[in-house]
């Protein structure tokens, strides 16, 4: 499964105010592993008008550096062939989605909705997990523990990146952690020949370090599933196993 995580940044709040976009990021990812950096999309877009003073502070895109940047339509046809076929996952996906059906309209290029398979809207999804709960990306990033501390303003690319690590701790149930952590087929012979094969089994004890991680770990599972997730179950049958009494 192909996803792009998508964002926007605009010269305001309102479309119907006239304001355009003056950048856009995708982040690609594919079967749950983000591609590398040279795979993602990233433009910044000449508007042909000044910002808000509102969205110049959440931004900081000056007009004088946006003034040699591309127009969106000397661009639309990179984005279109990126973000074509996937699914698009956005915070807030009416605003962004607005804003790229406006630009597109006026090219008489249709709807994004054209290109894609489907949008996924991070906040609604927040607000079913969360109700009544601050779930702007700021909140969830500290909600899930994702670091934001090399993001001062608002930029695109960065937004998109820190939405991959959200959705990945919103979606990642104990079905998806199974799959993440299935072995091979490769891996599964591997083991076989191990287990009937005269070697001793060598174990090795986990550090303090690792240990508090893995508590760590578990304690953001337990958030996620708004309970004691399925390692903490075993966690006592495996304290037994390994000390019988």
């Amino acid at each position: 499964m192909r996803q792009i995580f998508l964002d926007t940044e605009t010269t305001g709040l309102r479309v119907e105010d006239g304001n355009r976009l003056l950048e856009v990021a995708g982040v690609e990812m594919i079967d749950r592993k983000l591609s590398k950096a040279e795979c993602h999309f990233h433009r910044f877009v000449n508007p042909g008008r000044d910002s808000e003073e509102g969205a110049l502070n959440v931004h900081g895109l000056t007009t004088e550096f946006l003034a040699d940047k591309p127009k969106f339509a000397q661009i639309v046809d990179d984005f279109l062939d990126f973000v074509k076929g996937s699914e698009l996952i956005i915070h807030n996906a009416p605003f962004d989605v607005g804003y790229l059906n406006m630009e597109l309209g006026k090219l008489g290029r249709g709807k994004i909705e054209d290109y894609v398979e489907s949008i996924t809207d991070t906040l609604k999804m927040a607000k079913d997990l969360w109700p009544g709960k601050r779930n702007s990306l700021d909140a969830l990033c500290d909600r899930y523990d994702v670091d934001r501390s090399g993001r001062t303003l608002h930029g695109a690319l960065i937004d998109c990146e820190l939405l991959a690590e959200v959705y990945m701790a919103m979606t990642r149930g104990q079905d998806s952690l199974l799959i993440d952590f299935a072995p091979t087929a490769e891996e599964n012979a591997s083991n076989l020949e191990r287990r009937n094969s005269s070697q001793p089994l060598i174990i090795t004890q986990a550090s303090a370090e690792e240990l508090a991680l893995h508590q760590k770990y578990l304690d953001a599972l337990d958030k996620t599933v708004k309970g004691s997730c399925v390692w903490r179950e075993l966690e006592p049958l495996a304290t037994i196993e390994g000390n019988p009494q």
